[in-house]
């Protein structure tokens, strides 16, 4: 379900939209988020199980993150998974959709060590997908052949299993293999 969240530090243009998580609410990111974000993916083990984030995690990382997501004209939407409804964590990870085509867009996700084994990916990765809120006719996903939970949670949200792959890890400075994934909305 979209529902409107307010955002007190967040432009009043494109405002994307919030979505409810089951227990969680998935709203734009701010400015606000930036120590938390900044706390979580300075933890080694969030930054080697992406494709994108640096370790150790450079000053102004987070905040250019941000600022790009806010960005008018923007090719990627970002939400915190915010539990405060849930008396959890303000910011206990972050999911995105980054445009590819028309039609087309890809899922990344991360969640905090802490909130870890407890169903936040699944609540985000579900809600999201059942939003749509860029109108997709098909999602993908890739994940690191090391990384197992994150492959169940894409497969217990309906998406398929497309084929190995490789993607260069930041993080650890190699190539690492992949599992890529996809779901048809149409």
């Amino acid at each position: 379900m979209t529902v409107t969240i307010a955002q007190p530090d967040h432009p009043p243009y494109d405002l994307q939209p919030g979505i409810l998580a089951g227990r969680y609410d998935l709203r734009p990111v701010r400015p606000s988020d930036a120590g938390l974000i900044s706390l979580y993916t300075g933890d080694l083990r969030v930054a080697e199980a992406t494709s994108s984030i640096p370790h150790p995690l450079p000053p102004g990382t987070t905040e250019a993150f941000i600022a790009r997501c806010m960005a008018e004209g923007r090719t990627e939407d970002a939400w915190a998974i915010d539990g405060t409804r849930a008396g959890m964590g303000e910011v206990m990870g972050v999911i995105s959709l980054t445009r590819l085509d028309v039609g087309q867009s890809e899922i990344g996700y991360w969640v905090a060590p802490v909130f870890w084994n407890a169903g936040v990916a699944s609540a985000a990765v579900s809600a999201l997908v059942a939003a749509n809120p860029q109108a997709c006719r098909t999602i993908f996903a890739t994940v690191q052949q090391g990384n197992p939970a994150s492959a169940r949670v894409l497969t217990n949200c309906g998406f398929t299993y497309l084929g190995d792959a490789e993607s260069f890890c930041i993080a650890r400075g190699v190539t690492v293999p992949t599992w890529t994934y996809s779901r048809k909305l149409d």
